[in-house]
C-alpha cells in the first residue's frame, strides 16, 4: 500500500502553492518583465515553503527550481548556475570544518579550558560559554553546530552542578547562562561571513548590487561593535535574570575533570587546530595572497581528508551540509536571476518616491529598524534574508547610503535580529527546550537585547565605521 512520506504536510504545500498562484494571477505592472514576474510568483513560494515547511527545506528548493523549468520561466542552464557559485561551495566547506572540530574534540576542549579558567562566578560563566563561541564562530558556520553541537550539552552538564542549597538562585543561574549562551551566538554569527550560513548570501546578494565584502573586511567592521556586544549584553542579561553574586566553584571543578576525562591533546585536535589557524590566516590575508576564499577553505578541507581528521564517510554523509547546499544554491540563483531579469530595480524605483525629502541617515535609520523587528514573522534568519536583503538593500542604495555601510548594517541585522524570539534562528528552539527559562522571560530579555544591540551597533559601531572610512 502506498503511504505518503512522514515529513509531507498536504495542506501546507497546499498553502504554498496557493501563495504562487495568487501571485503568478495578479496584474503585471508593465515594466516588469513576464519571466521576473513568473520567478517572483515562484521565489516567494519557494521562501513561504521554507517558512512552513510541508517538505524539508532542501526538498522544497528542489522543487522551486522543478517550477521554474516546467514553467520555461529558467532554462537548465540559469536554474543550476547557482550550484556552480564558488560562495555556496564555501559554505559546504566550512560545514566540513565544522565536523572536525566536533569530531575531534576541540571545539569541546576549548569550551572546558574557557570555563575551568573563567567559570568562578555565574557571571563569569556565562562569558566562558560566550567566549568558547567567539573562538569556535569563524571556523562554524552553522550556528547550530556551535550552540547545539558543543555549547549546549556543556551548558546542560554544567546547570546539574549547580548547588540546591539555594533552588531560586539555581533557577536565575540557569536562565542567565541559557540566554547569555543563545545571545553570544547571535552577535558572533554577526562578526565573520563564515559564522553563519546565510552571511555568504549576503555578501552574494551584495556584490550583485556592486557592493564588494571580503572576509576580512566584514571581520574588521564587526570587531568593535561585536566585542562591545558580548560585553555589554551578558551583564544586561544578568541584571535581567535577577542573579545573585555568589561563587560557582562546582563549574569549574566539573570542567577540569571533563578535561582529565579527556585526556591529553590527540594527534587529530593538534592537526584540526593548525589547519584552522592556517586557513583563518589565509582568508585574513587572501586579498593579499591572492589566495580565493572557498579555495583555501577547499584546501583545508583535503588537509584534513588527507590527515584522517575526517573521512570521505564523514563529508559524503554530512546530510545538513549537503541539504544546505541544495538549497542555499537555488535561494542564491533565484534571488540572482531577480536582480538580472530588472525586478530589484522596479522595486527600488516604486519605493524611492516614499523617500523624498527624507535624508539618508533618518530613511536608513527607519529601514533598519523595519527590517529588524519584521524577525518577529520570520522562523529561519535565510528565508529573512533571501525574502528582504537585496529590496532593502537596494531601496538604501537608492536614498543615497553609502554603500558598503548600507550592505553590512544591513548584513549585521541580519544576525542580530535572532535575539527577539524562540524561534528566530536553530539554535532557539534548542535552548529553549532545556526548560532553564520561562517564554516571557525569552521574549522581554530578547526585546531589550534588541535595543542594547541596536544602540551599540549604530553607536559604537558607527563611529568605527566612520573611522574606517565607510560613510
Amino acid at each position: 500500500m502506498f503511504l505518503l512520506n512522514s515529513t509531507l504536510h498536504p495542506r501546507r504545500l497546499a498553502f504554498v502553492a496557493f501563495v504562487g498562484l495568487a501571485i503568478w494571477a495578479l496584474p503585471r505592472p508593465d515594466a516588469v518583465d513576464p519571466r521576473a514576474w513568473r520567478l517572483f510568483a515562484i521565489f516567494v513560494a519557494t521562501v513561504v515553503g521554507i517558512i512552513a515547511k510541508p517538505l524539508p527545506i532542501g526538498a522544497m528548493a528542489f522543487v522551486g527550481i522543478a517550477a521554474a523549468l516546467a514553467t520555461r520561466t529558467l532554462t537548465i542552464a540559469e536554474a543550476l548556475s547557482g550550484f556552480g557559485n564558488a560562495t555556496v561551495w564555501l559554505v559546504v566547506a566550512a560545514f566540513f570544518l565544522a565536523a572536525g572540530f566536533i569530531r575531534t574534540g576541540l571545539g569541546e576542549r576549548i569550551a572546558y579550558h574557557l570555563v575551568a579558567r573563567f567559570g568562578r562566578s555565574t557571571l563569569g560563566l556565562g562569558y566562558s560559554l560566550v567566549a568558547a563561541d567567539l573562538v569556535l564562530a569563524p571556523m562554524i558556520p552553522s550556528n547550530t553546530a556551535r550552540a547545539g553541537g558543543v555549547i549546549f550539552p556543556i551548558l546542560q552538564s554544567l546547570t546539574k552542578t549547580m548547588s540546591a542549597a539555594n533552588p531560586v538562585a539555581a533557577v536565575q543561574a540557569r536562565a542567565f547562562l541559557t540566554l547569555a549562551a543563545y545571545n553570544g551566538t547571535v552577535i558572533t554569527s554577526a562578526m565573520f561571513i563564515t559564522a553563519m550560513v546565510a552571511n555568504p548570501l549576503i555578501v552574494q546578494l551584495a556584490a550583485a548590487q556592486g557592493v564588494q565584502i571580503s572576509w576580512g573586511l566584514w571581520a574588521l567592521a564587526a570587531v568593535v561593535p561585536g566585542i562591545a556586544s558580548l560585553i555589554v549584553v551578558p551583564m544586561v542579561i544578568y541584571r535581567l535574570c535577577a542573579c545573585g553574586h555568589g561563587r560557582n566553584d562546582e563549574a569549574p571543578e566539573f570542567a577540569r575533570q571533563a578535561l582529565v576525562t579527556m585526556g591529553p591533546v590527540k594527534r587529530g585536535e593538534l592537526v584540526m587546530a593548525t589547519v584552522a589557524i592556517v586557513l583563518l590566516g589565509a582568508w585574513i590575508a587572501g586579498t593579499f595572497i591572492g589566495l580565493d576564499p572557498t579555495a583555501a577553505a577547499m584546501i583545508a578541507v583535503a588537509a584534513l581528508l588527507v590527515t584522517g581528521v575526517l573521512r570521505w564517510e564523514d563529508v559524503s554523509t554530512d546530510a545538513e551540509a549537503w541539504n544546505t547546499f541544495v538549497w542555499f544554491a537555488t535561494l542564491l540563483m533565484m534571488a540572482t536571476m531577480l536582480g538580472q531579469l530588472g525586478l530589484i530595480a522596479w522595486f527600488t524605483e516604486l519605493v524611492r518616491p516614499l523617500f523624498v525629502g527624507v535624508g539618508w541617515v533618518t530613511g536608513f535609520l527607519g529601514l533598519v529598524f523595519v527590517y529588524f523587528y519584521t524577525h518577529y514573522f520570520f522562523a529561519s534568519i535565510s528565508a529573512h534574508v533571501s525574502a528582504m536583503y537585496a529590496p532593502f538593500l537596494a531601496v538604501a542604495l537608492a536614498i543615497g547610503v553609502p554603500p558598503l555601510l548600507a550592505a553590512l548594517v544591513l548584513g549585521f541585522s541580519s544576525n542580530l535580529f535572532a535575539c527577539l524570539t524562540h524561534y528566530g534562528t536553530a539554535p532557539a528552539p534548542i535552548l529553549f527546550g532545556s526548560g532553564n527559562c520561562t517564554l516571557g522571560q525569552w521574549w522581554r530579555v530578547g526585546a531589550v537585547v534588541s535595543v542594547v544591540n541596536i544602540a551599540i551597533w549604530l553607536g559604537i559601531g558607527a563611529a568605527w565605521w566612520r573611522l574606517l572610512g565607510f560613510w
